[in-house]
Order: C-alpha cells, then sequence, then structure tokens
C-alpha cells in the first residue's frame, strides 16, 4: 500500500516522517510511504526549532481560495509524476488540503476518477472559506467556535514553545495537553447532524459528501476537535479513533498498534 503524506503547516516531510516513525513500525514492509514538502517556506511550528534544524514549510502561506486551489494542483501534479497512490494521509493543514480537494472534486469533477482511494487525517478541518466558496451554509456559530479553538490551539502553542526551551518545567506525569482549560467541545458527547458545531449536515447537500473510504484521527484535548469532527461528517466511509492527546501525532505503543489495525482495515477496503 503507497500513502502519499501531507505534514503540517510549520514543519516538513523530514519532520513528518519522524513523528510517524511508531507507527510505521507496526506496519507491515508491504506499505511505503513518502513524504512531501509543501512549496512555501514558513516559521516553524511551536517547539520544532528546538528538535529540529531542517527547513518547515506550509501549503498557504494566507488560507485565499486561490492559494487553497493552487496547492490542490500542487499536490495533483506530485500524485500524476510519482503514482499511482493507493491513499493519501494528513496531519492539521495537511489535512486541510486534502478535505478540500475531495469537496472540490465532488462538486466540480464527480464523474471523474480520484487519483487515490482512500485517506486519513489525523488533527485537521476543513477551511470555513472553503465552505462557503462551494455554496454551502456556514453559520456565524461556526465562525465563533473556529476563532476560538484557533485562539486556543496558539495559546497552547505559546505553552509548548516555552516548554520545548525548558524542558526541566515539564511535570512528570502531566501531559503536555492535560491542563489546558475552556476546551468548546465535550469529548465524551458527540454533536447531532443537525449541528456540527454549527454546521447543519442536515440541509447540506449529500452530494457533497467525500465516497472514499476514510479514516479520522483526533485527540480528545485537541482545541481543533471540533474542526476534525467536522471534517468527519463530510466523509460517508469513515472510521474514527479519539487518541486521547492533544493535536499531535499520537506515538505511544498502544495507540500505534490501534492506528495500524486501522490502516491495515482500510487496505482490506481498498484492496490494495
Amino acid at each position: 500500500m503507497k500513502i502519499l503524506c501531507l505534514h503540517g503547516q510549520g514543519t516538513s516531510a523530514q519532520i513528518f516522517k519522524s513523528q510517524t516513525v511508531a507507527l510505521r513500525n507496526k506496519l507491515p514492509p508491504t506499505y511505503t510511504f513518502d513524504f512531501l514538502d509543501a512549496p512555501f517556506h514558513c516559521a516553524p511550528a511551536p517547539g520544532i526549532k528546538v528538535l529540529f534544524e531542517s527547513g518547515t514549510y506550509t501549503w498557504w502561506p494566507k488560507p485565499t481560495i486561490n492559494a487553497i486551489r493552487g496547492a490542490h494542483q500542487f499536490m495533483l501534479d506530485h500524485l500524476a509524476e510519482n503514482g499511482p497512490y493507493d491513499a493519501v494521509m494528513g496531519f492539521s493543514q495537511g489535512c486541510s488540503l486534502i478535505g478540500s480537494y475531495l469537496l472540490y472534486h465532488a462538486r466540480e469533477t464527480p464523474s471523474e476518477p480520484l487519483p487515490f482511494k482512500a485517506a486519513i487525517f489525523v488533527c485537521g478541518g476543513l477551511p470555513l472559506p472553503v465552505l462557503e466558496d462551494l455554496g454551502l451554509p456556514v453559520s456565524q456559530k461556526a465562525y465563533d467556535i473556529n476563532d476560538e479553538t484557533v485562539r486556543l490551539l496558539k495559546s497552547r502553542a505559546g505553552h509548548l514553545t516555552k516548554l520545548a526551551a525548558n524542558p526541566d518545567q515539564i511535570k512528570l506525569g502531566t501531559g503536555l495537553w492535560d491542563d489546558l482549560e475552556g476546551l468548546v467541545h465535550d469529548p465524551s458527547v458527540m454533536p447531532d447532524e443537525e449541528d456540527v458545531f454549527g454546521l447543519d449536515f442536515t440541509i447540506i447537500p449529500r452530494d457533497m459528501r467525500v465516497k472514499i473510504p476514510t479514516v479520522h484521527v483526533y485527540g480528545a484535548k485537541d482545541p481543533r476537535w471540533p474542526a476534525s469532527l467536522q471534517l468527519a461528517h463530510f466523509c460517508n466511509r469513515r472510521e474514527m479513533f479519539d487518541h486521547g492527546g492533544g493535536h499531535d501525532i499520537p506515538r505511544s505503543t498502544d495507540v500505534s498498534l490501534k492506528l495500524a489495525a486501522l490502516l491495515e482495515g482500510l487496505k482490506a477496503q481498498i484492496g490494495a
């Protein structure tokens, strides 16, 4: 099974490769992973500079529709030149790239085959301006929740940057996301279809759905949990897993084994 991997903002192909070692070590050698650098340089994500010295990148400097669609073409060019791929996997902004591409495909060219058969989303959502550009209803509540969760994530990012520079301040037995206050979601309660954090999926057209198999991995303590749930609701054939942490890629043995099992299930579905 050949998977194209798209990193988050402020990291890189090399960093995403390092972040997924635990998962990849739990999979058989029949899996191959290609890691692609985004086209634009940007500042490193919080804590990255302390751990990695490589350049850091973003799929778009600003989330305009033109910039996002330009990133789609960048991905498609790579797929055409280096494929075929069985699946794509993204983290954070990489999920936004994949998910937005799939929705534009569903609206504009649904009869054309996709360049991959499945998608894996880790801690990522959809840019709300993309939904509006597609003519979908986006409430003020959705924008308010988006703004607040972005603010919370940036606040936590600043805290993690300080901890990365001062590891002696890390408390033993306390997770990096354990003491985050003000989350807008309750991870024990899944939202109803008519109100997925401000998006009403009972009035979103049924053709605006992702029809390929998808896996959605998110963290109960991630401020951006609502965005992950919104993306999942656009996918008809979804498997969902809460890794229990924050806005990061889980690396514990137990979670890595669970993620490997999800990918094995995905592989069986698409016959890769």
